[in-house]
């Protein structure tokens, strides 16, 4: 004879509920008289229940397995970036973890926030906006030789085509010089 539910739910821990669901689900079998065996049940229990799906049981092996390097790497860096000293060893308790996680989600919030209000930039935009003013900027200076050139050989009394070769060469030996400016926008 074997033991009842109630009695075979206190013997493993779990509630009366989790029984009978079992029973129902036919991870574990009764005998004929209606009782459970219970090294029969905790041998069928453990053969057809996923470990994923137990609450209590599986907190041991996952306290137990190695954090990636590059997780606490990026805890330690969220905590440095709020003010918080990352601890000593390289190790990360839960509570330093969970507060990495809040900390990320202030500064994403944070950034939207901003983004709504209109206080951030597009990367993308700004760099076509800067490209195309200064494409503006060139091209109004690669025609600048040709509009002052008369003026200026009139007052120099000089010719008005050679003046404007030399401030074309020099102009554009300067436009070059700037165009080695790199503008990095991170």
């Amino acid at each position: 004879m074997g033991l009842s539910r109630r009695k075979y739910a206190t013997r493993r821990g779990v509630s009366e509920k989790a029984v009978r669901k079992a029973i129902a689900a036919g991870r574990i079998t009764v005998e004929a008289d209606g009782t459970i065996d219970p090294v029969k049940a905790d041998r069928q229990w453990a053969a057809q229940t996923d470990p994923a799906m137990q609450r209590g049981r599986n907190t041991e092996s996952a306290a137990t397995k190695p954090v990636p390097k590059s997780a606490l790497r990026a805890v330690d860096d969220t905590l440095r970036d709020a003010g918080a000293m990352p601890e000593a060893g390289g190790e990360v308790s839960f509570m330093r973890a969970r507060m990495a996680n809040e900390v990320l989600k202030a500064q994403t919030a944070k950034v939207r926030l901003q983004k709504m209000k209109g206080e951030l930039v597009d990367r993308a935009n700004a760099t076509t906006m800067v490209f195309d003013l200064s494409r503006r900027e060139r091209d109004a200076w690669l025609n600048w030789p040709s509009r002052v050139a008369a003026n200026m050989a009139a007052e120099l009394g000089v010719d008005t085509h050679l003046t404007e070769q030399v401030l074309d060469k020099y102009l554009r030996q300067h436009l070059a010089d700037m165009a080695e400016i790199e503008i990095a926008l991170r």
